[in-house]
């Protein structure tokens, strides 16, 4: 399949199929024409001598340096050299693949006036697999993400280091010559163009929404294992109940878990037991927390469309062939969103661990023996993957902490206020991975002990989840080294199979 960049958006999951799957992408001819045609306007601007920010005068708070025609080529050079400035580690291949494509449709967008062949270009990286050298480093997400997209102009220019197809490092210069690609020279504005966008940070909440939701699901998921274990009640997730407070979210992770507990021997076993008045919080609010958090993916998602929609670059090419300096380039909306979601996985994953302490806990798990151990007391059972997952849960609380309401000014006080966008991708990305293992963590537990109800049964679709489950980490039975098993489930979570074999049963929602 190739991807084309037309006159309408690319959908989050065309943005998914080159920067992960690495499918190729080409430009339609409507995108030719209409870079010709706002190129056009850029040549004629230029040939005005009017002083224009990026086309004939310095960048930042050198805006009132003018410079002489014959240097202005030379300006965009310079521009690109002097912002890859990135410093840290490198960042993942896959995010800075997806920060290439977001700037790849920003250039097309006919705002930046950018060339045709260097539009073309630009794709010609993504589809040789050429990943640009980008360091975790130098973005404050306002004029754009401006070293980490000065990274990948400067591999366009041949210059800098970069990832081939079969992840060497290596120069720039060869790695082109050997896909049979050709330097760039950057034309006027050009260098400005492909660094002034906030293509970063909404690269990575592309990749997050991706991510974030999938382990949503999950989450339902793994209450359910839990739900039954601790011998809760489903009659908390009748749709008549959550009909009274109808969120969106709510409503769909209602509905998931009274599906998922549908015609569960354990839940059947226990309605008329009186010592079970009440479920705890953990059980009992499952679809509020979960649903608001739902919902917080809800919003984020529209701004990532929103985003995709848009055409960001500084000074803007308007229809009428003038140009405009504006302020489209600061990510504060994306890095709102960051961050909202950062918090509302924290608040999660706190809630899932609350579940898991339950399960282990002798006091509260209704007959479950201590630790879900084989012997407790010679063994310690599943005691330090709670510890796992606690420390888990508190890094995530740690980076739930907003980066988007920090500002250090910068450019001689021209960007006087920036979103730090950026460093809340980052996190959050830290805060998907962290919360993937506490998702396993619950699993494991929940699917152990519904092995260790045993003759009860679960729901048909929540015993082939926990019969899943116990084969990747090998079930109940003495103490064996946990890290492993741990690191099993993990995996299969990403893998997403845990979702395929409940498709066999029900609708997710």
């Amino acid at each position: 399949m190739s991807v084309s960049v037309g006159t309408q958006a690319l959908t989050r999951a065309e943005l998914i199929a080159v920067a992960r799957f690495f499918e190729t992408i080409e430009l339609s001819d409507a995108v030719r024409e209409r870079l010709g045609r706002q190129r056009s306007a850029i040549d004629a601007l230029v040939e005005g001598g009017e002083p224009i920010y990026g086309l004939s005068t310095g960048f930042g708070s050198l805006a009132t340096t003018s410079i002489s025609p014959e240097r202005r080529r030379e300006l965009q050079r310079s521009l690109i050299r002097s912002h890859a400035a990135g410093v840290g580690p490198e960042v993942e291949q896959e995010v800075v693949r997806a920060m290439m494509v977001s700037r790849l449709t920003n250039l097309c967008s006919g705002v930046s006036g950018v060339r045709v062949e260097t539009a073309e270009a630009y794709a010609g990286l993504l589809n040789a697999g050429i990943t640009p050298v980008v360091h975790e480093f130098g973005s404050l997400g306002c004029s754009g993400d401006l070293a980490p997209l000065a990274h990948v102009a400067l591999a366009l220019m041949g210059e800098g280091d970069v990832r081939d197809a079969g992840g060497a490092r290596r120069s720039a210069a060869d790695a082109l010559r050997d896909a049979g690609l050709v330097p760039v020279e950057l034309a006027e504005k050009e260098g400005l163009a492909l660094i002034n966008g906030t293509d970063g940070m909404l690269g990575q909440l592309i990749l997050a929404l991706d991510d974030g939701f999938t382990l949503m699901q999950q989450m339902d998921l793994a209450a359910s294992l839990s739900i039954q274990a601790l011998r809760g009640t489903d009659r908390v997730f009748l749709a008549e109940v959550h009909a009274l407070r109808p969120h969106e979210g709510q409503l769909a992770s209602a509905e998931n878990l009274m599906a998922l507990l549908a015609d569960s021997h354990i839940v059947s076993s226990h309605v008329d037991d009186p010592s079970q008045v009440q479920d705890a919080y953990s059980l009992r609010c499952a679809p509020q927390v979960h649903g608001a958090a739902r919902d917080t993916f809800s919003y984020a998602t529209h701004v990532a469309d929103v985003e995709l929609a848009a055409a960001i670059d500084n000074p803007s090419v308007l229809a009428d062939g003038s140009l405009v300096s504006n302020g489209n380039f600061h990510g504060a909306p994306i890095g709102y969103a960051l961050d909202f979601l950062a918090i509302v996985l924290a608040d999660v994953a706190s809630m899932s661990e609350r579940r898991t302490d339950r399960l282990l806990d002798v006091n509260r798990s209704y007959g479950l023996p201590p630790f879900l151990a084989q012997d407790a007391g010679v063994d310690s059972g599943l005691m330090i993957a709670q510890y796992a997952q606690a420390a888990l849960v508190a890094e995530m609380k740690r980076l739930a902490s907003p980066a988007s309401v920090d500002s250090i000014p910068s450019s001689g006080m021209q960007e006087d206020h920036v979103s730090m966008g950026w460093h809340a991708a980052r996190k959050l990305r830290l805060s998907i991975a962290a919360f993937r293992d506490v998702v396993a963590i619950e699993l494991l537990a929940g699917a152990r002990a519904l092995a260790l109800r045993e003759p009860l049964l679960p729901s048909p679709v929540t015993a082939a989840i926990s019969q899943r489950v116990n084969a990747a980490s090998g079930g109940p039975g003495h103490d064996r080294w946990l890290s492993p098993e741990i690191k099993a489930v993990a995996d299969l979570v990403q893998s997403r199979e845990l979702l395929e074999i409940t498709a066999r049963f029900i609708t997710l929602h």
